[in-house]
């Protein structure tokens, strides 16, 4: 699993943080997402796919990679 982020289409609404704090953060200033784990473990990878999911601005891409 690779992921993503857009920060320009961040809203900073921290969903993502909730859901798979271990790959997600927020910038303190503006509340943008910092992707902590662009290759994150396999413990994690259901965490992000929700994460991505509950992303009302749709700024998280997760690409399966083999």
């Amino acid at each position: 699993m690779k992921v993503t982020v857009d920060e320009d289409k961040c809203c900073g609404a921290g969903s993502c943080v909730l859901v798979a704090p271990d790959v997600f953060d927020q910038r303190d200033e503006d509340g943008i997402v910092i992707l902590l784990e662009p290759v994150p473990a396999a413990e994690y990878h259901e965490a992000v796919r929700e994460a991505a999911s509950v992303c009302p601005a749709l700024a998280i891409d997760v690409s399966e990679v083999a």
